[in-house]
């Protein structure tokens, strides 16, 4: 059993020390980085292959949208019941079974046989991967503290980007087999399986706020003493502004579509083939990891220069980086692909901020045992919904006005307002940050105060 299982030593009576450095965090950041890969790598394999999916069960544009939209909202209800199910079990199980053993569903969507079976299948293949958001974004929490957590979010983003970047090239050689996209889910739904067995063996779980400079030398029970989630901490979290503010800037975040849409944008739009299409998610990808190191330092630095301001202004910022360089890069026709290839990659290191940032945020606002609710209103919910319609309308949208006129008002005018909005931030977070570090203060005061102390 390694010391991650252990109890820390009693607290003692005087401040509270710094966060400690949980043994092994970097081990397990890589093997649930490593799940979270892929995660997205199957769920991103339909969009990237659609045009052969497209041609292969005789469906329209419009079914990508569908299918997007279905494998996102399916989320809405399958993120919040895996976050119970690890409240009610464990963070461990849960994400042994959702994350790994539901790898099967995607080896059963290769053998699909029309476009509705294979919508089906894809969606029960993402209500199980619905789950890695919001409990892997809460364990990455509890393994590391407030002053480092904007990097370690940055390097597990940043790494899932730029192998995911590496692996785009090599899903689009696919379309040069036969039935490629079906070789594709087989492929990874099969490693999917291996990874569920992985956790299985080597995951070990730091408990709810064993990262957090009050509570880490308490032991595992009293720390997770309010672990328990009941409707009523649920629902305070609606209380909480900044939250809220963030929640709606992600029902904005029109950057999503860049994902699910740019290979098709490149084919249907430009005329460029699918393995030429495929290569910007290599720069896109390189792109997107080092905005995520970009992002995790600049949250760092700017929450210790200016804790009130600082993470806003560089979530605020990016935003409308992102407009500027989505402008650019999807209004204007070039020849070359080596020039979208620049663009993707601006627009990958733009968005590939995002996370490194936001993520952070949430976690700053929240105490620990609500993160994983508020991850799940966050991701599974706000995020999902953003998606799906993102998807979907564009989906229909480009059939009737072309996927260009779609990219101006998602991509750009959206951003733009988008930015505008986080505007209402500065006021609500820094009384929010406030708020979680005097609870824990109470916490561990009244802990030191108990007469086992």
């Amino acid at each position: 059993m390694t010391e991650l299982s252990k109890s820390p030593p009693a607290p003692s009576r005087g401040a509270p020390t710094t966060a400690v450095q949980v043994k092994g965090r970097n081990r397990q950041l890589a093997l649930l980085g490593g799940t979270m890969l892929v995660d997205n790598t199957e769920a991103s394999l339909v969009s990237s292959l659609f045009p052969l999916i497209k041609q292969s069960l005789g469906v329209s544009l419009g079914a990508l949208g569908i299918l997007t939209a279905a494998s996102k909202l399916v989320g809405v209800f399958a993120g919040p019941f895996w976050v119970w199910a690890a409240q009610r079990y464990s963070r461990k199980s849960v994400l042994v079974v959702a994350t790994g053993m539901w790898g099967v569903w995607g080896v059963a969507a290769g053998f699909s046989q029309n476009f509705t079976q294979l919508l089906i299948l894809y969606t029960i293949l993402a209500a199980g991967y619905a789950a890695a958001g919001p409990i892997i974004t809460e364990v990455i929490g509890d393994l590391f503290g407030d002053s480092s957590r904007g990097r370690a979010v940055g390097i597990v983003y940043g790494t899932i980007s730029l192998v995911s970047a590496v692996i785009g090239p090599i899903k689009g050689q696919l379309a040069g087999v036969d039935e490629g996209w079906r070789w594709g889910l087989w492929g990874i739904g099969a490693f999917n399986v291996l990874l569920g067995f992985a956790l299985l063996i080597w995951f070990r779980d730091p408990g709810r706020g064993a990262a957090e400079e009050q509570l880490a030398d308490l032991d595992r029970a009293t720390r997770e003493a309010h672990s328990e989630l009941t409707w009523a901490k649920a629902l305070s979290l609606v209380k909480i502004r900044s939250l809220l503010i963030l929640i709606v800037s992600r029902l904005l975040s029109g950057h999503l579509l860049v994902i699910t849409f740019g290979v098709v944008f490149l084919v249907d739009v430009h005329g460029f083939s699918v393995q030429m299409a495929t290569l910007v998610t290599l720069p896109f990808g390189v792109g997107f990891f080092l905005g995520t190191l970009l992002g995790g330092a600049a949250n760092d630095w700017a929450s210790r220069r200016s804790p009130r301001y600082g993470p806003v202004a560089v979530l605020q910022a990016t935003q409308v980086a992102f407009a500027f360089f989505a402008f650019f890069g999807s209004q204007f026709h070039y020849d070359s692909i080596l020039v979208y290839g620049v663009f993707f990659a601006l627009l990958g290191a733009s968005q590939g901020i995002n996370p490194s940032v936001n993520r952070p945020m949430v976690m700053a606002i929240t105490p620990p045992e609500l993160r994983g609710a508020a991850f799940a209103l966050y991701l599974s919910i706000a995020e999902a919904i953003a998606w799906a319609g993102y998807s979907l309308g564009a989906g229909f949208l480009a059939d009737a006005l072309g996927l260009q006129t779609v990219f101006l008002w998602v991509l750009v005018i959206l951003m733009l307002v988008n930015g505008l909005f986080l505007t209402l931030l500065y006021r609500p977070y820094a009384a929010d940050t406030a708020r979680v570090q005097q609870e824990l203060d109470a916490r561990r005061r009244a802990v030191l105060a108990s007469p086992e102390a």
